[in-house]
């Protein structure tokens, strides 16, 4: 819905209660639009971040040290073309 700033000042907390209800609210004012919309949960992006499994659980754990070999394998490799 897009209003003008007029219309808004008049109807604000209807037009903000529609917004808040997933609305989507722009206005115009001396010619640039604007949008509101409701501040998410949490405040900020880092708070919505979902954290990651970052282990396989059916793979080894960390006591299997087999992949250090690997690595310093591939290290001397890319160390040998330096």
């Amino acid at each position: 819905m897009e209003v003008s700033i007029t219309q808004l000042r008049r109807n604000l907390f209807e037009l903000v209660d529609k917004a808040m209800d997933g609305e989507e609210l722009w206005f115009t004012h001396r010619g640039q639009r604007f949008q509101i919309i409701p501040e998410l949960e949490g405040g900020n992006k880092l708070s919505r971040i979902t954290p990651m499994e970052i282990i396989n659980p059916d793979g080894p754990g960390l006591e299997d040290e087999s992949w250090k070999d690997e690595m310093r394998l591939a290290w001397e490799k890319d160390w040998e073309t330096i």
